[in-house]
């Protein structure tokens, strides 16, 4: 009864706040077929300098706006595509609380839904150069952890950072107590996305020459940009440096028993995915159906001649030599997949695409 009592006023609600935007008085939900979550837009939706959300606005496009006071960005949809869209805000907070409104909001019906996570992050030189593409397998939290100041660290410890329950840096037991240490995504969907992307041209242009080409010891970081498979570290804190990206790749490997290979770093996707794991339980969504789509705007160490602090200071929020090149492919790639499961649909809402 309390149950039924309380989606009755969720709906009343939602009816109320949706008046002079999408007709939401309809009590039936509306299928979802595609969310695509961005986690920033710099300013308005279109016609000013882009953020993640503004290509998939403008393109798709994002038509109908449904007001969401209980989420950081109004939701949007294409209603004859099936598309939908959501600025999450920053960091895993702002992510996870964000998915989880639009989960148990009862507008939509996103019980088949696919979700396209799509934003830009940091990449390990050693991995791809910028504007590079990474789907990711592994999602690993870089946060849970426990932290001593380096200047109390004992005697042989490299660093005072290292997981929560163990007992330092170098205690290779993994504990994980299901506190969203480490996710790892349908390894079938990851592999048909970037099996369907991976051979797709990337632009190239002087900016990013010019900034690719100091990476001198790093000669995968020189090459132009390309789709690979990568997997991504989830921190709140807004890390750089060579030290820490040893720290990043030794950290991944230890979450994942050394099968994840650390390429991008950002704030937002294990928040993510722990709420639509909340929501796969509740029967709400499937999680089985979720991708993981991160470009490179910037890299997560300086080149050689360069300190970490002169280079973090010098490429802040909107200044990354390659920023509008992650937003526009995040853009690209994404949308092949979607345009992809769009085509067929009776198939994949009912099967999810693999790779053969």
């Amino acid at each position: 009864m309390m149950k039924a009592a309380l989606l009755t006023l969720l709906t009343a609600f939602f009816a109320s706040v949706g008046a002079g935007a999408a007709d939401t008085n309809s009590t039936a939900p509306i299928p979802v077929k595609v969310v695509v979550v961005t986690m920033f837009e710099t300013g308005a939706d279109t016609g000013d300098k882009a953020g993640e959300f503004q290509r998939w606005y403008e393109r798709v496009p994002l038509d109908t706006r449904f007001p969401a006071p209980h989420m950081h960005h109004d939701i949007h949809m294409n209603l004859e595509s099936g598309v939908l869209g959501i600025v999450t805000g920053m960091g895993t907070a702002n992510a996870a609380a964000s998915v989880m409104a639009l989960g148990l909001d009862p507008r939509f019906d996103l019980s088949q839904a696919y979700w396209l996570v799509a934003g830009i992050s940091g990449f390990d030189p050693a991995d791809a150069s910028l504007g590079s593409v990474a789907w990711a397998e592994w999602l690993v939290d870089g946060d849970l952890a426990h932290e001593i100041d380096s200047r109390e660290i004992p005697e042989g410890w490299n660093h005072g950072y290292f997981p929560l329950f163990s007992q330092g840096p170098e205690d290779a037991s993994r504990k994980s107590y299901n506190l969203g240490e480490v996710f790892r995504l349908n390894t079938g969907l990851v592999d048909w996305a970037y099996g369907l992307t991976k051979d797709m041209a990337l632009p190239d242009h002087p900016t990013l020459e010019a900034a690719r080409k100091p990476y001198v010891d790093y000669p995968v970081g020189q090459q132009p940009p390309r789709v690979i498979k990568g997997d991504q570290l989830a921190a709140m804190t807004f890390w750089h440096g060579e030290l820490l990206n040893d720290w990043a790749n030794e950290w991944v490997k230890y979450w994942t028993d050394g099968q994840g290979e650390f390429v991008s770093s950002a704030m937002e996707d294990t928040g993510t995915f722990q709420s639509l794991t909340y929501l796969d339980a509740a029967g709400k969504v499937d999680k089985d159906r979720v991708m993981v789509l991160r470009t490179a705007s910037n890299f997560t160490l300086p080149p050689p001649g360069k300190t970490a602090a002169a280079y973090l200071l010098e490429e802040q929020h909107d200044s990354y030599a390659g920023l509008d090149a992650a937003l526009e492919n995040a853009y690209r790639v994404g949308r092949k997949v979607i345009d992809t499961l769009l085509a067929n649909w009776e198939q994949h809402a009912q099967k999810i695409p693999a790779a053969n």
